[in-house]
């Protein structure tokens, strides 16, 4: 069955009519081609090229470091296991910031990524914001929000080891890549 589900879904996303027809029965509205571009935001796993680039199959035309205002970094998501995993999640926080990749990548690939992210859905949903890259350029953006658990959790080791690899080899700043080595894990 999951398999199934899956092949249906590649079907769904390789077409830009029928993902148009289908995010529209979720209320959502996709504008334009399946070529145009479009900034994403990784504040999580897609930081790391491992997953964004080899497991996802994602091919940005370029990236930049970029900074969220007015959010904060939360794992308030139930993992697998349930219980000793806590994937990564934002939430709005006047006070505060996320830090991240900026990709530039095409409508279709936002309609791979979305599906590896559970969007349409239950899971995560889109959120355009205003992203400042490292020059100070300010760029609207799509990344993926969701509501979570009151309390955080743990993320597990291997994944917050790829939020800190990715913040490392992008050249995120010092103070962040220090904030992410402070996360513990789950044991």
């Amino acid at each position: 069955m999951f398999r199934l589900r899956r092949l249906i879904l590649r079907l769904v996303t390789s077409s830009w009519s029928v993902s148009r027809l289908r995010y529209r029965l979720h209320g959502i509205r996709l504008a334009g081609k399946s070529t145009d571009l479009l900034w994403y935001f990784a504040f999580g796993a897609n930081m790391h090229e491992h997953a964004f680039i080899q497991r996802r199959g994602m091919r940005p035309r370029e990236w930049r470091v970029g900074r969220l205002k007015g959010y904060r970094l939360r794992f308030n998501l139930e993992g697998r296991p349930i219980g000793k995993a806590a994937p990564a999640n934002i939430a709005p926080d006047a006070n505060d910031e996320v830090w991240g990749v900026l990709y530039l990548i095409t409508q279709a690939a936002m309609l791979r990524l979305d599906a590896s992210e559970g969007v349409p859905g239950r899971r995560y949903r889109h959120l355009w914001a205003e992203v400042e890259d490292s020059d100070g350029e300010r760029l609207t953006a799509m990344t993926y929000i969701t509501e979570g658990k009151e309390r955080d959790g743990n993320p597990s080791l291997r994944y917050i080891t790829l939020l800190r690899e990715g913040a490392r080899a992008h050249g995120l700043p010092i103070h962040y890549i220090r904030f992410l080595e402070s996360v513990k894990h789950a044991e």
